[in-house]
């Protein structure tokens, strides 16, 4: 791997984590379009490689000082992640089945309405 790339997922990588701590949105949210605009991987290769990175605790800080704060519900966190992990099966089988560009466009409809409603919502 070149140190120009090396570069490029560490700056990608500690700007995920910044915001995704920060404010508690999905490493993806940065990570996906970074990879795709900065580094050329394809949309499916992006999401791929964003799930993987969280596969492994690297929230594990983050969670800490949120639970120590009271700031978590750990009842709520279980009923979800148990409806994420059974969302997450299927929603990989139906974004591998659509092509590509179908899949970068829906991602960026559902963060551009996301964000609409953050800024201008009640």
């Amino acid at each position: 791997m070149e140190t120009n790339t090396v570069a490029l997922l560490l700056l990608v990588g500690i700007m995920a984590g910044i915001i995704s701590g920060f404010v508690g949105i999905g490493g993806g949210v940065i990570m996906v379009p970074a990879l795709v605009l900065l580094l050329g991987y394809s949309q499916h290769q992006a999401q791929g490689t964003s799930l993987a990175v969280l596969m492994f605790p690297v929230v594990f800080l983050a969670v800490r000082n949120y639970y120590r704060a009271g700031a978590i519900d750990p009842k709520v966190v279980a009923v979800i992640a148990l409806a994420f992990v059974i969302g997450s099966y299927f929603g990989s089988r139906w974004s591998l089945a659509l092509p590509a560009d179908v899949v970068r466009k829906a991602f960026g409809g559902i963060t551009l309405l996301v964000a609409l409603k953050l800024i201008f919502g009640k």
